[in-house]
């Protein structure tokens, strides 16, 4: 197997893995997800479909470019999940969506407040491993495979010019 298909492997079943997780603890484990965990899987959707293209051309002279584009995508995702978890500790202010309703300026709105379906609050750790929330390890997650990329994009530029 080339680098290029090896790279584009490693970072397509790391992606499928951490929204393979995500979707277990929604459908399985019943871990509903609020509006910025469903925003959170959108850069590793994006990963594996990049480099599911990248695995199906062949690998190529386009996989450093597009695994380095995948480094760009996991770390804005990386800083969606900073966001989100200083939703959750209350270093930040949330969506009004997911992180609280707003005073209500009329008893319709009021009425409406409380008889409409309550959605999953951002500011709220629904779980958590040795403290630290899945906005936390989404985190540390998107950091560690935006490196992985960039590694990867680079040592296969640095091949391609020997």
């Amino acid at each position: 197997m080339s680098p290029a298909r090896r790279l584009a492997l490693e970072l397509f079943v790391a992606s499928t893995a951490v929204v393979g997780t995500a979707l277990l603890s929604q459908y399985v484990g019943g871990l509903v997800p609020c509006e910025l965990c469903l925003y959170q899987r959108w850069p590793w959707y994006a990963t594996a479909a990049l480099m599911l293209v990248v695995l199906l051309a062949g690998g190529g002279r386009a996989a450093a470019p597009v695994a380095g584009l995948a480094g760009l995508i996991l770390l804005a995702g990386a800083g969606l999940a900073f966001y989100h978890v200083g939703v959750e500790q209350r270093w930040f202010a949330g969506p009004t969506a997911c992180s609280g309703a707003g005073a209500a300026d009329s008893v319709e709105a009021l009425k409406a407040q409380i008889m409409g379906t309550a959605p999953v609050r951002c500011d709220e750790v629904a779980w958590s491993l040795f403290g630290i929330s899945m906005a936390g390890w989404n985190f540390i997650a998107s950091l560690l495979v935006a490196a992985w990329a960039f590694f990867g994009a680079a040592r296969l530029r640095r091949s391609a010019r020997a």
